[in-house]
């Protein structure tokens, strides 16, 4: 629903690049005045979202709307927003003041406005003595700056800044987060914010939007984006976690990792399977194991500057991550446990791969573009069938040409005791697999399933 405090709206926008879908009917609402930022690893969509937005690219599909006017067919120059991106794109010719005046001189402002504005935009970056200065001469945090100042002189609504941290150093790029944060304070326009670093956008956000391969994962502020992600990937994405495999017993009860939890989630129904999120430093792991919830032994102690990362082996033979502020030696046997409030349960995105086919034979089937042996069970070529396959069940091999399919380890989830892979087939279909081996990202496989190892049932 729209609401005055919307400034800007996004509906079914859609974005293809050849054959591959960058976005995929994005919906998105941005209120007046705030910090939002669009955050996803490389290639998610997100700079080709803030470039639409910024006119640089035309969608294929859908609208996007400012202040109730469609601006999906306006030029970039009409579009009352500016951007600042990550190379700056100053003018190397022209020195700090005329960088910053550029679009006013041409947009014919009278010089004694244009002379007012460009030294508030200076005072507002702390670039005041800087106007006379050649801007090869500045670091990169001035330069970031004097790109600010350009963005902001020509009075946007709103302000878009693509990556624009990303080539400063660790101790610049804390220091600007701060200033920026300090700016959109002062400036109270709608700020616009595009980066892979979540640290960074949990740290200058209002509202987070997580991106993954073209389609919004969760909207939310960092606090409900930490605390409660809505799936493993942005539990995984966001932050340190441990995802594991759970049991809903009931309401306020969850089994995983062996133990029965006290939990605080309802609504999901009894017996049913979920996903479980423990962040590190939510474990509690203490000397004493006779009060302890559950035991394990250390087998890592790694000292990270605030805290120490510790990996504990439970007695039930999973792998938690820990950070806690004191360290506990390689080996020792340790206590621990978990309040139910830092226990965060998640439905199941899916529990088996299913793909639908085609009966070639009583003994073959027809799918993800390939043909597989099957089990007689009963049913006749053409048929319309439903094939379910455990995680488990599916074989990846190192010689691709010993597969059925080939196709690529596209994203790694460990859960404890084992790995979730997906892995993107050759003919573009996702396929799960759980696994002991230890795969990278981007590793050619072979995929081999079992004719026993298919349930297949008719489409109905």
């Amino acid at each position: 629903m729209s609401n005055n405090n919307s400034i800007i709206k996004i509906e079914h926008l859609s974005k293809s690049f050849g054959d591959k879908v960058v976005l995929n009917d994005i919906n998105l609402e941005i209120k007046r005045g705030e910090f939002i930022t669009f955050l996803g690893p490389s290639g998610c969509g997100k700079t080709t979202l803030l470039r639409l937005l910024a006119g640089f690219l035309r969608a294929d599909e859908g609208t996007i709307t400012m202040d109730g006017k469609d601006i999906s067919d306006m030029p970039p120059h009409l579009r009352p927003l500016n951007t600042v991106f990550q190379r700056y794109a100053l003018f190397p010719h022209l020195d700090v003041y005329d960088n910053i005046a550029f679009g006013l001189k041409l947009n014919k402002v009278p010089s004694d406005e244009i002379e007012k504005r460009v030294r508030k935009a200076l005072k507002m970056v702390s670039m005041t003595d800087y106007e006379d200065r050649d801007v090869n001469s500045l670091s990169g945090g001035q330069q970031q700056r004097v790109a600010i100042a350009r963005a902001i002189v020509n009075r946007p609504k709103v302000l878009l800044l693509d990556e624009p941290l990303a080539a400063l150093d660790l101790k610049m790029r804390k220091d600007m987060q701060m200033e920026l944060k300090e700016m959109h304070k002062t400036l109270g326009i709608t700020f616009i914010y595009v980066t892979h670093d979540q640290e960074e956008a949990l740290t200058l956000s209002d509202t987070i939007v997580v991106m993954s391969e073209g389609n919004i994962q969760q909207i939310g502020t960092p606090t409900d984006i930490y605390n409660e992600p809505t799936n493993s990937f942005v539990a995984d994405f966001i932050g340190e976690s441990n995802i594991l495999n759970g049991m809903m017993i009931k309401d306020c009860e969850v089994s995983f990792i062996g133990h029965t939890f006290e939990c605080v989630d309802k609504g999901f129904g009894e017996h049913t399977e979920v996903d479980v999120v423990v962040r590190p430093e939510d474990i509690y792991i203490i000397a004493q194991t006779d009060n302890a919830k559950f035991t394990g032994k250390v087998t890592s102690c790694i000292f990270k500057g605030v805290h120490y990362e510790m990996f504990v082996e439970t007695d039930n033979g999973y792998e938690l991550m820990i950070q806690d502020y004191n360290p506990f030696e390689v080996g020792s046997t340790v206590g621990m446990f978990i309040k139910p409030s830092d226990i965060h349960v998640m439905r199941k995105e899916r529990t088996c791969n299913t793909f639908d086919g085609t009966m070639l034979s009583p003994t073959s089937v027809e799918m993800l573009g390939a043909e597989f042996e099957c089990r007689d069970c009963g049913l006749q070529a053409g048929d319309k069938v439903r094939v379910r396959i455990d995680f488990d069940k599916v074989d990846l091999l190192d010689d691709q040409e010993d597969g059925t399919l080939t196709g690529e380890v596209h994203f790694i989830l460990y859960k404890g005791d084992h790995y979730h892979l997906t892995i993107k087939t050759d003919a573009g279909d996702d396929i799960y697999v759980d696994t002991n081996d230890i795969w990278d990202k981007c590793d050619l496989v072979g995929i081999a399933i079992a004719p026993d190892n298919m349930r297949i049932t008719k489409r109905i």
